[in-house]
C-alpha cells in the first residue's frame, strides 16, 4: 500500500467511528444512512473528490486525503475548488461548505458558513447530525458573532467587565480560536464569564458551553454564581431560562446548555477511567507531575467534539497545558481563560491574544481591592531549623491516622527550616508564632479592635492545621467554635466557609488549599503564612484571599468594633515567602510607615518616583474609604466638585 491508502484506511475508520457509512464511488446507496463518504467522486467532469459528504442526499463537504507526510494547509486551493465544482447526480446548487484536509494523524477543517473562512485543526470527524444541523443554519456560530450581537448593556458592570466583556466579544468575532482575559482576583473574572455566557447563549449561536475548572470547591462557586446571575433586564435568574449542571458524575445531561466541570472529571468522562472524588480537591498547582504522565485522549463516540461551542477555563495559571492539554484540544471549542496570575506558559498557550489586562494595582486605585501591609515574624527555629538531643523524649505522629507515640530519640538529629512541620513537629515553635501575631495585632496591627479581624492561616498540610488549631484555640484561650479547619479533609468544610465568611464565628481558620485560590471571603483582614509556596502564581492567588473590599456597614456586620470600611489587609509572614521573590504584585508602598504629610511634601518636591506615586495613591484610596459620606458631601459642596478618589 501506498503512503496515501494507508492514510486513507485510517480515514475510513475514524469516519465509520462518527457515524458515516463510508462507499466507493461505483457503489453508491445514499439511502444506506443518514450521512455517506462516497470515496473518488466525480466533481465537474474531470476531478475526482477522495471523499464526498451526503447528509440525507445532499453533498455537503469534501475530504482531500494526503499521506502523513503532507502539509495540508498546502492543499486548502484545492478542497476550496472542489467546492464550487458541479456533483454529478445532484441538483443542488449551493456550494459545499463543509471542507476537510486529512492525514492518519492530522484533520483540518474550513467551515465555509464563516464571515472569513479559515481553517483549524480538530481531533476527529463530526458526526453526520451535527453537519445536518449547520447546513440548515446558513449562518455559522462565529457569523452571528460578528453580525448578530447587540450593545452590551453597561447597568451593574464595572469598566474593566465590559472593557473585558468587548474585548472577547472582538476576538470571536475575528475567528481567534484562544482568548485570554487577565483581571484581578476580586475584580469580577466569574461575573464577566457569565455576563458573556449569557449573551454567546442568546445571541451568538451557542449551544451549550463548558465552564472548566480545578477543583470541586471552585466548581459549586461558580455554580452558585450562575444561579444568582439575573440578566440585564431580566427578573428571572439565569438557571430559570438555562439548565446548568455541575457534572459530579459521567453522564451529561443532552438538555444541558451550560455544564461545569473539573478538568480531571472531563478526562475521566473522555478517557472511560474511573476518578476518586478526592483527585477534584487536589489543585493542580502543587501537583507535581512527571512528562510520562501526559494524560492521552482517545475519540468518545459518546462525548462529540463538537459537544460544546465555548470552553471557558478559570484560573487558566495552573498546571494544566502540558499534562491535561488533550483534554483541551478535543473538543472543536474556542478556548476563554481566565486568570489573575497569567505566567509565560499561559501567554503561550493563548497566542498572546489578551483581551483584557486589569492588574492587580489597577484594582486597588479604582477601589475595587484593598493593599496590603507586610508584617514578619521570624523564629530561630523557622530561619535555621535546630537540634533534637539524644535521648530526648519527642512525638512522633503517624501522617495517616495521627496516632501518637512517645520515645527517646537513639541519636543527635539536625533538622532544618523545610523539615518543620513535616517530618519534625515542633509545638512550641508553632506557640511562638501564634502569640508573635496576637501581641501584633493587638498593639500594633488592629490596636482599637475588640474582636479577633477574621484571619486564614495557611499551613503546610492537614496535620499541621491541626496542630495550629490547637495552639490558637489556647493561646487566645478560646473554644472550637473561635478557630476551626477549612480543608478537604474537614468535617463539613462548605458549611464552615460559610460561617467564616457570613458569621462572627470562627474569627480564625486554617486551611492547606482548599481556599487559597478563587474563594471569596470579602471580610477577611489577616493572613498568616505558616508555609511556603513553590510557585509564584499560587503565592499570588492566596494573597488574593485577603484582596477583596468591603463597605463600612457589610464589614461592621461581622467585626463590630471596626470604625471604617475596610482599606487594607496584612499579611504576616511567618516562614519568609515574602522574601523568596516569588511574588509578580507588591505592597502599593514600600514605606507605608512615611506619614501622608511627608508624602504629599516629598511629591511637592519633586519626588514623583512609581513607587511614592503608588504609595500616595494607595494612601488616599485607603482615607477616602475611611471619610464618611456626609463628610465627604460636605467637603464636595464647599470644593464645588467631586473629590473623592472613586469620583468619575
Amino acid at each position: 500500500m501506498t503512503p496515501e491508502q494507508k492514510a486513507r484506511e485510517v480515514i475510513d475508520q475514524r469516519l465509520e467511528l462518527a457515524g458515516w457509512v463510508v462507499q466507493d464511488y461505483r457503489k453508491v446507496n445514499l439511502g444506506a444512512g443518514l450521512g455517506v463518504a462516497v470515496r473518488e467522486h466525480p466533481i465537474n467532469d474531470t476531478e475526482r473528490a477522495d471523499y464526498l459528504l451526503y447528509v440525507n442526499r445532499t453533498p455537503v463537504g469534501v475530504i482531500e486525503a494526503k499521506k502523513d507526510e503532507a502539509i495540508l494547509s498546502a492543499h486548502e486551493a484545492q478542497t476550496s475548488g472542489y467546492s464550487k465544482g458541479k456533483v454529478k447526480w445532484s441538483k443542488e446548487t449551493k456550494p459545499l461548505v463543509f471542507l476537510f484536509e486529512a492525514t492518519s494523524q492530522v484533520i483540518r477543517f474550513t467551515d465555509g458558513r464563516d464571515p472569513v473562512p479559515r481553517a483549524r485543526e480538530i481531533f476527529h470527524f463530526f458526526k453526520p447530525e451535527t453537519l445536518q444541523q449547520w447546513y440548515e443554519q446558513p449562518e455559522s456560530t462565529r457569523y452571528q458573532i460578528r453580525n448578530n450581537m447587540p450593545e452590551l448593556p453597561a447597568a451593574n458592570l464595572r469598566s474593566c467587565q465590559i472593557d473585558a466583556i468587548h474585548g472577547l466579544e472582538k476576538s470571536l468575532s475575528s475567528n481567534r480560536p484562544r482568548s485570554l482575559i487577565h483581571m484581578a482576583t476580586g475584580a469580577g473574572k466569574t461575573f464577566t464569564a457569565i455576563n458573556a455566557v449569557y449573551r454567546l447563549l442568546n445571541h451568538g449561536g451557542a449551544k451549550r458551553i463548558l465552564f472548566l475548572v480545578d477543583t470541586r470547591n471552585l466548581g459549586k462557586q461558580a455554580q452558585q454564581e450562575f444561579h444568582a446571575f439575573k440578566p440585564p433586564g431580566r427578573e428571572s435568574f439565569f438557571h430559570e431560562n438555562h439548565i446548568v449542571q455541575r457534572l459530579n458524575s459521567n453522564t451529561i445531561d443532552s438538555a444541558a446548555e451550560v455544564c461545569i466541570c473539573t478538568i480531571q472529571r472531563m478526562y475521566s468522562i473522555l478517557s472511560g477511567q474511573p476518578i476518586d472524588e478526592s483527585a477534584e480537591d487536589v489543585s493542580l498547582h502543587e501537583v507535581k507531575q512527571l512528562q510520562i504522565q501526559v494524560k492521552f485522549v482517545p475519540y468518545n463516540t459518546a462525548v462529540l467534539v463538537e459537544s460544546f461551542d465555548f470552553i471557558i477555563v478559570d484560573e487558566c495559571h495552573r498546571s494544566i497545558y502540558n499534562l491535561w492539554k488533550q483534554v483541551l484540544d478535543y473538543f472543536d471549542a474556542f478556548l476563554i481563560g481566565l486568570t489573575a496570575t497569567p505566567d509565560k506558559r499561559t501567554y503561550g498557550f493563548f497566542n498572546e491574544n489578551i483581551v483584557a489586562e486589569y492588574s492587580y494595582e489597577d484594582s486597588v486605585l479604582d477601589g475595587v481591592n484593598v493593599g496590603y501591609d507586610v508584617y514578619e515574624i521570624e523564629t530561630d527555629i523557622t530561619r535555621k531549623g535546630a537540634k533534637l538531643q539524644a535521648k530526648e523524649w519527642v512525638d512522633h505522629r503517624d501522617k495517616l491516622t495521627r496516632k501518637k507515640r512517645w520515645d527517646q530519640t537513639e541519636d543527635d538529629t539536625d533538622y532544618n527550616a523545610k523539615q518543620l512541620d513535616r517530618s519534625v513537629v515542633n509545638t512550641s515553635q508553632i506557640r511562638q508564632v501564634i502569640k508573635a501575631m496576637k501581641e501584633a495585632m493587638e498593639t500594633k496591627i488592629f490596636p482599637n479592635r475588640h474582636e479577633v479581624p477574621k484571619t486564614l492561616i495557611f499551613a503546610k498540610t492537614d496535620s499541621h492545621a491541626d496542630d495550629i488549631i490547637q495552639k490558637v484555640r489556647e493561646v487566645y484561650d478560646e473554644g472550637n467554635a473561635f478557630c476551626q479547619k477549612v480543608t478537604y479533609n474537614a468535617k463539613d468544610p462548605d458549611a464552615v466557609l460559610s460561617d467564616f465568611r457570613n458569621e462572627y464565628n470562627p474569627r480564625i481558620a486554617v486551611t492547606v488549599d482548599m481556599i487559597a485560590t478563587g474563594t471569596d471571603v470579602k471580610p477577611l483582614e489577616v493572613l498568616l503564612f505558616m508555609r511556603d509556596v513553590r510557585s509564584k502564581g499560587y503565592y499570588e492567588q492566596m494573597k488574593g484571599r485577603g484582596v477583596r473590599s468591603l463597605s463600612f456597614e457589610e464589614l461592621h456586620r461581622i467585626s463590630q468594633s471596626a470604625t471604617s470600611a475596610k482599606d487594607k489587609f496584612i499579611l504576616i509572614d511567618a516562614v519568609g515567602v515574602e522574601k523568596s521573590l516569588k511574588t509578580e504584585s507588591r505592597p502599593l508602598e514600600r514605606n507605608p510607615n512615611l506619614s501622608l504629610k511627608d508624602l504629599l511634601q516629598g511629591v511637592a518636591m519633586g519626588h514623583r518616583d512609581d513607587d511614592t506615586i503608588q504609595s500616595l495613591a494607595n494612601r488616599l484610596t485607603r482615607l477616602n474609604k475611611q471619610v464618611e459620606p456626609k463628610v465627604l458631601n460636605q467637603i464636595e459642596k464647599e470644593a464645588g466638585q467631586p473629590v473623592g478618589i472613586l469620583a468619575k
